[in-house]
């Protein structure tokens, strides 16, 4: 009897010991975290306030080109549109055996740039804003043609929109009478009838900027090619 007592005492201690050490142990544990947590209590307000600071600066410095990168995608969408216009006149006049034209104005309330297309003996029934299919807002852009009547080019491209300077297509989808503008030497080349969108200039909105895309055609046959900043001119 005495054996089996004095074994349940050195079990009983034996539990108590091993016991004893876990506690330790989660002790020692649990202050190795806490001492870890205090030093590193994370960011400071100073901390906070050079970081925003520099997210401010750097955000300064890359605005003027992602704004530059805008324009310049709005740009290439709304010249796209002008040459699909004129391409879709030409088509119809072809396919209807008629002669078809293109107008374009800006509106005096919305300053949206809008284009008709339209069978040339019935006049323009509807405008629509230039590009606003491809979700391009034809207010933030100027659009100018060098076109001083009924295709013939003048010498120079104005901003001013005016409905008779208009592009006809005949039922062969060609321009007749044309007039594709008089050579400035040194060059041979007539400039062509163009068709310009631009982005508008910082110092004065009216005034186009360097920043333009453009449709010039030069044959009689109505063939297009799209041209960019200076060719523009």
């Amino acid at each position: 009897m005495r054996n089996i007592t004095t074994l349940k005492l050195l079990d009983y201690f034996q539990l108590h010991s091993s016991t004893t050490k876990l506690k330790q142990q989660y002790l020692a544990n649990r202050a190795y975290i806490d001492g870890y947590n205090q030093q590193d209590p994370g960011f400071t307000l100073i901390e906070l306030i050079v970081v925003l600071l520099l997210a401010g600066i750097l955000a300064a410095i890359a605005a003027p080109g992602w704004v530059a990168f805008v324009n310049q995608q709005q740009l290439n969408k709304a010249n796209d549109a002008v040459l699909a216009a004129l391409q879709e006149a030409q088509r119809e006049a072809q396919k209807k055996k008629l002669s078809y034209s293109v107008s374009f104005q800006k509106n005096s309330t919305t300053q949206n740039v809008e284009i008709a297309i339209y069978r040339t003996d019935t006049g323009i029934s509807t405008w629509k804003p230039l590009g606003a299919d491809v979700g391009v807002s034809s207010d933030k852009f100027l659009l100018g043609t060098n076109l001083s009547s009924e295709n013939s080019a003048g010498s120079n491209v104005s901003y001013t929109l005016s409905t008779s300077a208009k592009m006809t297509f005949d039922y062969m989808g060609t321009l007749s009478n044309a007039n594709f503008g008089t050579a400035t030497p040194p060059s041979t080349e007539p400039p062509g009838i163009k068709i310009v969108v631009a982005v508008p200039s910082r110092q004065n909105p009216s005034l186009a900027s360097n920043v333009k895309r453009c449709i010039i055609v030069k044959t009689l046959l109505g063939s297009m090619i799209a041209k960019k900043d200076s060719d523009c001119n």
